[in-house]
C-alpha cells in the first residue's frame, strides 16, 4: 500500500463514511491538480467531476487566485475581526454586497405587519463572516429568531424548510435538516422546525403523468399542489403563532436531497407567498451560488436576434446569475454563502441580510443587543483575497463564455444516456447535473441504499478516470468551469460506461423506439 494510504488508514476518521468499509481499499490519495484533473499519489489522473464537493469553480492551480494568495501572504495571514478590521475583508464585504443585489431583481420582501405580496424591500447591504456554510446557515438562524422576537412578530419562533432539506452538520442547520439519514440520530439533541412538501417532480404524489424519457418537469401534470400544501402551512402557522421566523430554501435545486431541481417558476411563487404571509426567505446558496446554476432560461427579448460572438444561439437573451434565487427574480432576506465563495482554495463562508435586521442590534452597550456569536478566523484575510479573485474572474467575459459553453457541452451529452432502462430521471439546472438510478424507467422503482448502486456506479466512473460522489442513488456531475467539452463529454461517456458495466443486461430491454438520444419533453 502506497505509504499516505498508511497513514491515512491509521489516522484519519473521513466524514460521511463509513470507516470499516473505508478500510478495506487501498484509497485515492490525491496530491496536485491542475484546471479540471486531479492526480493521485500513482500518478494517475482523474477528471474532477464533481469540483472537490461542489467547491472549485475556476480549476486547480488558477494563477489568477494562486497570485491573489502569494500577495497576501507577503503582507499578513490573519488577523482577528474582533475589535479589528483589515483590508480584503472590507473589499470582499463590498464586492458581495454589489453583487447580491442585482439592479434587474425587483426587490419583494415581507413586511411583518403588512400581508401584502407586494410589499417593497430593502436590499441586501450586510455582511456576517464565518467559516463554512453550516456556520453560515446558523448565523441566518440565530438572527432570525432574534429578529424575530425584538420586532414583535413572534415572541415564539420557529422555522419552515423543506422535505429532504440539508443545510449544515451544525445543531441549528441540522434542526433545519429534513434527511432521517442524516439527523435522525441527533434528535434529541434539536430544536423543532416544521417541513413542507418539496417540489420532487419525479416522485410527486400529485404528478399525474407517466413516466418519460426526460426531465420530469418537463411533462409533469399537476395543479402545483406543492404550492397550495405551503400556503396552508404558512397560513395555519401564522394564524396560531405569527409569522414563521424565517423560510429557508435550496433555489432552484437542493442538492444532498439528491440533486431535486424546482420546476420552473416554483422559487418565485413559493416566496412570493412566504413573503406575503410575513415571513423571511433565507436562501441557502451555500452549494448553487456563484454561477453554478449557469444561465436562467429566459427567452430572449424581441429586437435582439443577433448572437454575440462566442454565444450559442439558445442562449441569446438569457441572463447570467451568480446567485440562484435571482434566475427567478426573487430577492431573499438572507442568503448564506460558502463552497465556491473563495473558488473552493480556502474554507469561508458568509450570510448577508439587509439594514433593517442591522439595525435590530443595534443599541448602547449596556444594552446588551449585541449579535453574540463569532468565529476565530471571521473575515480571514487570505479566503478574502482568494474570494475577491474568484469573484473578478466570475464577472470577466471568457468566464462567463466557459461557462455558457460548459452548460451547453453537458446538455448536448446528457441525451444519451436515456438508452440506459435503470436512468429514471436526467435533472440539469445550470452547472448541475443530477442523474437517477432506478430498477426500471417505466415504474421509477427505486433500488434500496444497502445494494450500493450509486456507489458502485461511482466506483466504475473512478476506473475510467472520472471522481464523483453518489447521493444515494443519484450520481452528479458538477464539474469546474473550466471543463473542456471533451472533458464534460468523457465524463458522461464514463457514466454511461459504468452503468453498463453495472447492469449488463439492461440495454437489451430497452424499446427500439425509446433508444433515441434526444430526449422528448414538453411542458404542461
Amino acid at each position: 500500500m502506497q505509504p499516505l494510504a498508511v497513514l491515512d488508514h491509521r489516522y484519519v476518521w473521513h466524514p460521511f463514511t463509513q470507516m470499516r468499509e473505508w478500510l478495506k481499499a487501498e484509497p485515492l490519495v490525491i496530491v496536485r491538480g491542475r484546471g479540471a484533473e486531479l492526480q493521485d499519489a500513482q500518478g494517475r489522473r482523474y477528471l474532477d467531476a464533481n469540483s472537490s464537493i461542489w467547491t472549485n469553480l475556476h480549476g486547480h492551480q488558477h494563477p489568477r487566485i494562486n497570485a491573489a494568495i502569494r500577495r497576501q501572504l507577503r503582507r499578513i495571514a490573519h488577523s482577528s475581526a474582533l475589535g479589528l478590521a483589515n483590508e480584503p475583508a472590507s473589499k470582499l464585504a463590498e464586492a458581495l454586497v454589489k453583487v447580491a443585489n442585482p439592479p434587474k431583481i425587483a426587490h419583494t420582501t415581507p413586511d411583518a405587519a403588512a400581508s401584502s405580496r407586494s410589499a417593497k424591500s430593502r436590499p441586501l447591504t450586510k455582511v456576517f463572516f464565518s467559516d463554512d456554510g453550516s456556520t453560515a446557515v446558523e448565523v441566518a438562524l440565530k438572527l432570525c429568531f432574534e429578529f424575530a422576537k425584538r420586532t414583535g412578530a413572534s415572541q415564539r419562533p420557529r422555522f419552515l424548510g423543506l422535505e429532504g432539506a440539508y443545510h449544515g452538520d451544525t445543531v441549528g442547520a441540522v434542526s433545519l435538516g429534513h434527511i432521517d439519514l442524516f439527523h435522525k440520530a441527533y434528535a434529541p439533541l434539536l430544536f423543532r422546525s416544521d417541513k413542507v412538501m418539496a417540489p420532487y417532480c419525479y416522485r410527486c404524489r400529485f404528478n399525474r403523468a407517466k413516466p418519460e424519457r426526460a426531465d420530469a418537469r418537463d411533462y409533469r401534470k399537476c395543479n402545483w399542489e406543492c404550492l397550495g400544501l405551503l400556503e396552508r402551512k404558512l397560513k395555519s402557522h401564522r394564524a396560531v403563532r405569527g409569522p414563521y421566523a424565517g423560510f429557508l430554501v435550496e433555489p432552484l435545486m437542493q442538492g444532498a436531497a439528491g440533486m431535486i431541481a424546482q420546476p420552473s417558476g416554483w422559487l418565485r411563487r413559493a416566496c412570493e407567498l412566504a413573503h406575503g404571509y410575513g415571513t423571511p426567505i433565507v436562501a441557502d446558496e451555500v452549494m448553487t451560488g456563484f454561477g453554478r446554476t449557469g444561465l436562467s432560461k429566459a427567452p430572449a427579448r424581441s429586437g435582439s436576434a443577433q448572437v454575440k460572438p462566442g454565444e450559442h444561439a439558445e442562449f441569446q437573451g438569457c441572463q447570467d446569475s451568480l446567485f440562484a434565487c435571482h434566475h427567478e427574480g426573487v430577492q431573499p432576506d438572507f442568503i448564506a454563502l460558502a463552497k465556491g465563495l473563495t473558488g473552493g482554495y480556502l474554507p469561508m463562508a458568509a450570510t448577508l441580510t439587509t439594514e433593517r435586521v442591522f439595525k435590530a442590534f443595534l443599541g448602547e452597550y449596556e444594552e446588551f443587543k449585541t449579535f453574540f456569536h463569532g468565529h476565530s478566523y471571521t473575515g480571514n484575510q487570505l479566503g478574502s483575497a482568494s474570494a475577491l479573485a474568484s469573484l473578478q474572474l466570475l464577472e470577466e467575459p471568457a468566464s462567463i463564455a466557459a461557462r455558457r459553453q460548459l452548460q451547453k457541452a453537458l446538455c448536448d451529452n446528457l441525451g444519451s444516456l436515456w438508452k440506459h432502462p435503470n436512468v429514471g430521471d436526467i435533472r440539469q439546472v445550470g452547472l448541475v447535473v443530477g442523474v437517477e438510478l432506478v430498477r426500471d424507467w417505466r415504474t421509477r422503482e427505486p433500488f434500496d441504499l444497502r445494494e450500493r448502486i450509486g456507489i458502485r456506479v461511482c466506483e466504475a466512473m473512478a476506473r475510467r478516470g472520472v471522481l464523483t460522489r453518489p447521493i444515494g442513488n443519484v450520481v452528479p456531475l458538477i464539474p469546474p468551469y473550466c471543463t473542456t467539452e471533451s472533458q464534460a463529454r468523457k465524463m458522461v461517456e464514463a457514466l454511461s460506461l459504468s452503468i453498463e458495466e453495472i447492469f449488463p443486461e439492461s440495454l437489451g430491454r430497452i424499446p427500439r423506439k425509446l433508444s433515441s438520444n434526444a430526449p422528448r419533453a414538453r411542458r404542461t
